[in-house]
């Protein structure tokens, strides 16, 4: 039987059953496992199912326990364990709120603060879910009760969310790393320049639309002093040094990401009851969601890894990048169609399910091209960032849209987003066009 066929039958069946709501565990790993049965059926040539059912067994098991098993996965708890107890122990939000003080007195000061208030707590979480969540809870019910307009108020904070994809540590990017065999420190230094320059560029956004209008963004009424100031700043300080300890452990050679997501879990319990910010019951909560969330992440990367070994067995990938090689498209046309490819998928799928599902197929096409790894997976991470934002299902768009309730219809807030949109295309382009805006850190290591 022919491989190539099975492969791309496997494709559109995975994609028919993620399109009836199938989860993307259970649709990856039934697939691998039917098309495997299938293909060791008929090695032979005939169908011979008695001597399938061993090979595929051993595939699906030895897989699936190599990768949990993964010293390099470790760090998914770590860094989702740390993002829930450094909320708890308001970590997370004294960042907001010290950007809050300092931007009063600008328009649109309180927006700002909101975005920058999503990249620190991305620099502690690592997740884009969890970020618009959190600060779509804090910021969007405050900026609608100072009467900024609905869509500046919803659309920041979606947006700003999605800084926990490319701002170290970032989950993707663990799991990028995993499947490709690459950096995950690298990775995470990488991400720092374009989940910057994509914060300014949101700053940037809501600068104009404000000046443009100023009624979208009421003038703060409060009085900030400057001694406001200087103790909102000095309350950010545990962020801050937990942030420095990641990137700067990483950055300096002194301990490995696993390393320092360990290290930032017990200092971010040891400042939470020190300040008596956190309990014990905060803290088993955060446990408890911990254990949540990381077996879901492990569930589908263990299904994922399954899907890979079987796509290896059908030789699919090497077809496609024979073909593609064949017809001898240029670096940018290539890049073009892969930046389709995922901004479509983007927008009926999740982070996760579009990465486990596309890279069996891209990475052997973009090492044909001499592309550099770690670059790419900034650029994929960042097509990743764009589609939690892309409607009809931008999934940080439905975040906010549930926390705000019946205030905030969803069109409104897509009708916002359209602005953030064009920055995150821009940054897009700069990144794919400048490779060096990705490389230039961890290539300084």
């Amino acid at each position: 039987m022919d491989g190539t066929l099975v492969g791309l039958v496997a494709f559109a069946s995975v994609i028919g059953l993620l399109a009836i709501r199938v989860p993307i565990a259970f649709a990856l790993a039934l697939v691998a496992a039917v098309g495997s049965f299938v293909m060791f059926a008929f090695r032979t040539g005939d169908f011979t199912p008695l001597r399938a059912i061993r090979p595929t067994t051993s595939m699906v098991f030895s897989n699936s326990f190599d990768l949990i098993h993964s010293y390099d996965l470790s760090m998914i708890p770590l860094f989702v364990a740390l993002g829930h107890i450094a909320y708890r122990a308001e970590i997370t939000t004294k960042i907001y709120h010290a950007a809050r003080v300092w931007l009063a007195s600008v328009p649109g000061g309180v927006a700002m603060a909101s975005v920058v208030g999503c990249g620190g707590f991305s620099a502690i979480t690592g997740s884009s879910i969890a970020c618009a969540s959190t600060m779509g809870r804090i910021c969007s019910p405050e900026m609608l009760r100072m009467g900024y307009d609905k869509r500046l108020a919803t659309a920041s904070v979606a947006a700003g969310g999605t800084l926990g994809s490319l701002i170290p540590p970032s989950v993707l990017f663990i799991i990028y790393g995993i499947f490709t065999e690459t950096s995950i420190s690298a990775l995470f230094l990488a991400g720092i320049l374009p989940g910057l320059i994509s914060l300014l560029g949101f700053v940037l956004v809501i600068w104009i639309w404000v000046w443009r209008d100023p009624s979208a963004a009421p003038a703060f009424d409060e009085t900030i002093t400057g001694r406001d100031r200087a103790r909102a700043a000095f309350d950010a300080w545990p962020a801050v040094a937990l942030f420095v300890i990641i990137v700067g452990g990483i950055y300096g050679g002194i301990f490995t990401a696993t390393e320092a997501a360990a290290i930032c879990v017990s200092a971010a319990v040891l400042i939470g009851f020190a300040q008596r910010k956190l309990t014990l019951a905060g803290l088993w909560e955060s446990l408890r969601e911990t254990c949540v969330q990381t077996a879901s992440i492990f569930l589908i990367a263990a299904a994922a890894k399954i899907f890979v070994a079987f796509i290896a067995l059908t030789g699919v990938a090497p077809a496609i990048v024979g073909a593609v090689t064949d017809a001898q498209l240029s670096p940018v046309i290539l890049l073009l169609a892969i930046a389709l490819i995922y901004l479509l998928l983007g927008m009926f799928l999740d982070p996760i399910g579009i990465m486990v599902l596309t890279l069996p197929l891209m990475i052997p096409l973009v090492e044909g091209y001499g592309f550099d790894l770690i670059w790419f997976g900034v650029v994929v991470i960042k097509l990743l960032e764009i589609g939690l934002i892309t409607p009809p299902v931008g999934l940080n768009v439905f975040v906010i849209a549930n926390v705000v309730g019946r205030d905030v219809p969803i069109d409104r807030i897509f009708a916002g987003i359209l602005r953030f949109l064009s920055v995150d295309v821009i940054v897009l382009g700069l990144i794919m066009a400048f490779p060096i805006i990705s490389l230039l850190i961890p290539g300084s290591m």
